[in-house]
């Protein structure tokens, strides 16, 4: 950052360590949220990135300036087809971490789903029954086929997905018969509720300190470099502390958007959403869709978790009245 006569405020946060690339283009889920209704249900449901787009509602906040008043939104649009039940897996508290202790399939699985089951699901479920009381967390493996967006992706990806709500029994309950089953994203979730996102972001590759952290650039001629940080620590302690904004990898990281409301869930065959000339590199919307507002990590055609909101959100969740959409294009 070179010579400062006074101090200023760092530059990139440290919540974030290390910057490294995503294991993965899927998102993984470390934390599911806990939910207090009596009927259990799924706590999330993956989607595809469609892209962006403007909306404009009707402000239904109370006690405020805006109330009652249009509202310009930016609006990301997510394809969301239905997705298959496709397994069971039971987690008990072991060693103090969860484990999974047990799982069975459906007999009936997706075409491009390869998994084996060696159990019965009706005689799993039975075996289990008098040793519930062990099992801390019950989870449900969907499956989603990237291609029924109109997309290359052919191969299905199988996920994992929390269940919430009721006891332990209920949830198994819930999930064995669902086994072998499609589920829609307007089944989990409802208009005018609140969400987390989780995706992957875009990935810029290797960046200096400049672009990756916001450090200022260095004065003309004080020294030979521009873009990098002045000094990067003293003599002594002869080390490079971690907080000192150095080039590496920027972006491509997985990351949580929280509190992202769903305006709209419907289907291209009541309301068409594809603006003329389609969304730009995706094309056509085939599938169900929900509109959140806001922005969505990751870029177009990745996929997304949707998930129930880990901080309670306070509004109104009440459906929101959409008055205009649209048709331009935004990246």
């Amino acid at each position: 950052m070179g010579h400062r006569k006074h101090s200023a405020p760092r530059r990139g946060s440290l919540a974030y360590r290390p910057r490294a690339r995503a294991g993965s283009f899927l998102p993984s889920v470390h934390t599911w949220p806990k939910v207090t209704s009596n009927a259990p249900t799924l706590l999330g449901f993956p989607a595809v990135k469609v892209g962006t787009m403007h909306s404009i509602s009707l402000d239904d906040r109370e006690k405020t300036p805006n109330f009652g008043k249009p509202l310009f939104n930016p609006t990301s649009v997510l394809a969301v087809p239905e997705v298959a039940i496709v397994g069971l897996r039971l987690y008990a508290r072991e060693n103090g971490a969860d484990r999974a202790v047990g799982e069975v399939y459906s007999k009936t699985l997706p075409e491009g789903v390869e998994i084996k089951s060696s159990i019965e699901p009706e005689k799993f479920v039975e075996a289990w029954k008098d040793k519930l009381s062990k099992i801390v967390r019950v989870a449900a493996l969907v499956s989603i086929t990237p291609s029924q967006t109109g997309i290359s992706q052919k191969r299905p990806v199988v996920f994992e997905v929390g269940v919430g709500g009721g006891d332990v029994p209920a949830q198994v309950d819930y999930v064995a018969k669902l086994l072998g089953k499609g589920i829609k994203f307007s089944e989990i979730f409802k208009a005018g509720s609140y969400v987390d996102v989780i995706g992957i972001t875009k990935g810029k590759g290797f960046e200096g300190p400049v672009t990756r952290f916001g450090i200022k650039r260095k004065q003309h001629k004080s020294r030979k470099s521009v873009r990098a940080v002045g000094v990067i620590g003293p003599w002594h302690p002869a080390a490079v502390m971690y907080t000192v904004a150095r080039a590496g990898q920027h972006g491509f990281h997985q990351r949580t958007e929280t509190g992202k409301r769903i305006l709209a869930i419907s289907n291209p065959k009541d309301s068409p959403i594809t603006p003329a000339g389609g969304f730009e590199h995706f094309g056509e919307v085939r599938t169900d869709y929900a509109l959140l507002r806001g922005t969505v990590p990751g870029s177009t055609r990745r996929i997304v978790v949707v998930r129930h909101p880990v901080r309670a959100v306070k509004g109104k969740t009440t459906p929101v009245q959409v008055l205009e959409l649209s048709t331009r294009v935004g990246r």
